[in-house]
């Protein structure tokens, strides 16, 4: 539980730095692409050497089977329903959409945290690199943007931390669940983690890599699908 707690909240962490180095000043574009590139690369290492691979070994290919399409779907149709109700609320209510896209990405990367820690497996410190990279581009974008509407700094640091806390929360669940349910359902959520990050990353997260940081941006993949995949096979 602690160390449930303890993970969740280092990989939590860079979305309240994110927004605070996005009120401290504006960040050029290339360099949030950069970052953003590099967290889209680490993460494809993690859902092809922690995810896919872990829940395969816990579950078997039926339970990740179930979990690759379950999470892909809550994904896919949670974000749209983000994006259309950003459309009708407008930038009066740019917060809430923010906060639950942060939301959609954090919980099932962080009930897989817990996951393994539960299962005596330690930290995945390619996953755990992995998070807190990719969290970073995000609270600073969607900060700057917030900001730019008008949002107060409070504001800002208040909704970043209330996902930070849910999204330690999911670490810790994830770990009580692992206590408590059969093996596959490891398996089932290590699927529904990858599913869901693969859409994010095809939908979201390249395309705003390349669109903000150009032809940096593949090799800036590269260099974090590199760096996360030694860690996965290293530690």
């Amino acid at each position: 539980m602690l160390d449930a707690l303890l993970w969740g909240g280092v990989a939590a962490s860079s979305l309240l730095i994110g927004a605070l180095l996005a009120i401290v000043r504006r960040w050029p574009d290339v360099v949030v692409g950069v970052v953003l590139a590099f967290g889209a690369g680490a993460l494809m290492a993690s859902v092809a050497f922690e995810l896919a691979e872990g829940g395969l070994r816990d579950g078997g290919p039926l339970a990740v089977g179930v979990g690759l399409a379950a999470g892909a779907l809550v994904y896919f149709f949670a974000d749209r329903g983000v994006e259309r109700w950003s459309g009708r609320k407008g930038a009066s209510a740019a917060g809430a959409p923010l906060a639950i896209g942060a939301l959609l990405d954090g919980i099932p990367e962080q009930a897989v945290l817990g996951i393994g820690l539960a299962a005596g497996g330690g930290v995945s410190m390619a996953l755990l690199v992995s998070v807190f990279v990719s969290n970073l581009p995000e609270a600073i974008g969607s900060s700057s943007d917030m900001l730019a509407a008008g949002r107060s700094r409070r504001f800002v640091l208040s909704l970043w931390l209330v996902v930070v806390i849910v999204s330690v929360l999911a670490a810790v669940a994830g770990a009580l669940i692992a206590d408590a349910a059969p093996p596959g359902l490891a398996g089932i959520v290590d699927g529904f983690a990858a599913g869901a990050l693969l859409v994010m990353l095809v939908d979201a997260m390249i395309p705003e890599a390349r669109a903000k940081a150009k032809n940096v941006a593949g090799l800036a993949t590269v260099v974090g699908f590199a760096v996360a995949a030694s860690l996965s096979l290293l530690v």
